[in-house]
């Protein structure tokens, strides 16, 4: 148990630091409008993820409590997703680019919009459904509880590393503007981070 659950916040910690859609927004949220902004942005993120846990730990465990073989094809499809993803990484632009025009909206409204960019964003869900499997420390018991103990631990930390990207961002971003080696090098945690939890799911 505790040794899945540390793989499971090292993988989360690496994925939460790594560049894409939704810290980029609140950083640049943050930059533009104050780190307040940047924090009810980060808050209704991560409140979307209760959604996507529940859809993904009843449904999974359904699954597991009558076919073994289905979940093991589960696992698999997820490992051959993160490869994927890991491709996309890849393939993508290293750059870390901020714009200058993020809307002054209210906390309340830009709350509001984290929780409903994360809630319809279908691949959310799929990318629950691929990463939280494996974490499993004993399918054989009451993997519902499993998946929201999972799910509670990536809402915390991804919480607690996109705030404080949110409370450092003007401190940073006039840093990540300029240089594209950190780019790179978040780019490849991310690939590796991507394929070690493949071959983690796997074996």
């Amino acid at each position: 148990m505790l040794e899945s659950m540390l793989a499971f916040l090292g993988a989360t910690a690496i994925l939460a630091f790594s560049p894409g859609p939704d810290n980029i927004y609140v950083l640049t949220q943050s930059v533009v409008n104050g780190c307040a902004s940047g924090l009810s942005t980060t808050a209704g993120l991560i409140s979307g993820c209760i959604v996507h846990t529940t859809l993904v730990a009843f449904g999974v465990s359904a699954i597991i409590a009558t076919s073994p073989t289905i979940f093991f094809i589960i696992k698999v499809f997820g490992a051959a997703y993160l490869l994927f993803l890991a491709y996309k990484v890849f393939k993508s632009d290293a750059k870390v680019s901020l714009t200058d025009g993020a809307p002054k909206k209210s906390h309340w409204s830009l709350f509001k919009q984290g929780v409903l960019m994360n809630i319809l964003n279908p691949k959310v869900t799929i990318f629950f459904l691929a990463f939280f499997p494996g974490f499993l420390w004993e399918p054989e018991g009451n993997t519902v509880f499993q998946f929201y103990v999972l799910g509670i631990l990536f809402m915390i930390e991804s919480f607690i590393i996109f705030g404080g990207i949110a409370v450092l961002a003007g401190s940073i971003s006039g840093y990540l503007k300029k240089s594209n080696q950190i780019g790179n090098i978040l780019k490849w945690l991310q690939i590796i981070v991507f394929i070690g939890i493949a071959v983690f799911i796997l074996i």
